[in-house]
């Protein structure tokens, strides 16, 4: 009996460290260059300073004043373009995704 209680453990240890072996969810890390309309330095650190309202999985912003562009690193698994400009709108910052330029 003690036998067969044994394999019985052994079988579920198994089972249950092949289902935590398996892969984790992949986290995709993406960036994207926002255009604005921020004009002054006030601008750049009300950005900086809100940094968490731009959303979940955000690694990483820069601001490029002079051409008013602001590149935002994140994780697509937590976030997406939409949810970060509404986060860019709450900081009454108008901010759309730059388009990449067309290949001919």
């Amino acid at each position: 009996m003690k036998k067969l209680l044994m394999v019985c453990l052994a079988l579920v240890m198994g089972v249950g460290m092949g289902a935590a072996a398996e892969k984790p969810a992949q986290k995709k890390t993406v960036t994207t260059v926002f255009v604005t309309d921020i004009d002054c330095e006030h601008c750049v650190k009300k950005i900086m300073n809100n940094v968490p309202v731009l959303g979940k999985g955000v690694k990483d912003v820069k601001v490029d004043l002079p051409k008013k562009e602001v590149t935002v690193v994140y994780d697509s698994s937590k976030n997406n373009d939409e949810t970060i400009v509404k986060g860019f709108a709450s900081l009454k910052v108008k901010a759309e995704p730059k388009k990449a330029p067309e290949k001919k």
